[in-house]
């Protein structure tokens, strides 16, 4: 399952990877915080899409990413 980079709000385009929460082989839960996300207005979190185990991380932490990129991936 792959996760991506919502998009917040209408101006939205990209965002930074402030800090990954978890670890690849990491179990998590749906609705879990799995990363902190800065925009130029908001500081987030991403959350688990599902319960799973996270087997890819992507984007590194300080990276800059567009609205829909991929930044992770889990089983389910």
């Amino acid at each position: 399952m792959d996760i991506t980079l919502p998009k917040w709000g209408m101006t939205m385009q990209e965002a930074a990877i402030g800090e990954w929460l978890v670890a690849v082989g990491d179990q998590v839960a749906e609705g879990q915080p799995i990363a902190r996300i800065e925009t130029d207005k908001v500081d987030t979190e991403i959350e688990a899409p599902a319960d799973g185990t996270i087997t890819e991380i992507v984007a590194p932490e300080g990276a800059t990413v567009s609205v829909g990129a991929l930044i992770a991936r889990m089983t389910p």
